[in-house]
């Protein structure tokens, strides 16, 4: 996938992070912050590329993904803060705390395109799941909430396994029943999201899909739109972003 993004380099103290941002909002995603259950709802487009974000971010140890999903169209389904998303790698330790600060500084950046290898992003996927299941291995999302943005702390593996998922969402979500009359399919959760100490309801956000309005326009992948008079346009996208 190729992806457009902007790239910007802001300095606190003597320290030059690396964030990138897509050039162009996801709107019509949203995210509601798990408390202790979180949403991330979206279109094809949206899905595809935060699947191309994970993607990204699973490669790039050095860099903070930025998603500003607040700045999309509002939705009409969820309970919950609407928040941002930032990926970023553990070993990095960057700090819930510190990225209000890094978020003011976040002008003027340069445009950047990249491409993501999904056939090396399904092989550490699965690298991922067949060792899940072991005792001794502990790889999972660590996440805060704080400034109104959902932090995710992974490593290259388990990034790569939610952007499988994400993938997976946007592909099989047009397909699903009612969608078509703008009901919300679930297509699954993240995974390995740490829970807080005390127990409770497991922390989990529900992936789910949703097409824009108006419901009427919507098509599945290979089809084609009829207009009014039985002519037929080419097949389009579907539920992409305008």
């Amino acid at each position: 996938m190729r992806l457009r993004l902007r790239e910007f380099r802001p300095r606190t103290g003597p320290h030059e992070h690396r964030v990138v941002q897509p050039r162009q909002i996801l709107r019509h995603t949203s995210l509601r912050a798990p408390d202790p259950i979180g949403l991330l709802l979206g279109d094809h487009d949206g899905l595809s590329r935060l699947a191309g974000l994970f993607s990204f971010a699973a490669y790039s140890r050095h860099t903070i993904v930025h998603v500003p999903l607040r700045d999309g169209v509002p939705p009409d389904e969820g309970v919950g803060e609407l928040v941002d998303l930032v990926l970023v790698h553990h070993s990095l330790g960057l700090r819930a705390g510190q990225w209000p600060e890094l978020r003011r500084k976040l002008r003027a950046g340069t445009p950047l395109t990249v491409r993501t290898d999904e056939a090396r992003t399904a092989r550490d996927a699965a690298v991922w799941r067949a060792r899940r299941e072991r005792a001794d291995v502990r790889d999972e999302l660590r996440h805060a909430t704080h400034a109104r943005t959902f932090f995710l702390f992974g490593s290259r593996d388990v990034f790569a396994e939610t952007a499988t998922w994400l993938a997976h969402a946007a592909g099989r979500g047009p397909y699903q029943k009612g969608v078509g009359e703008g009901h919300m399919a679930y297509m699954g959760s993240f995974f390995n999201l740490v829970d807080p100490p005390g127990g409770g309801h497991p922390v989990e956000v529900m992936i789910c899909f949703k097409p824009y309005p108006p419901y009427a326009h919507f098509v599945r992948p290979g089809e084609s739109f009829s207009r009014p008079g039985g002519s037929a346009s080419r097949p389009r996208r579907p539920a992409a972003a305008p």
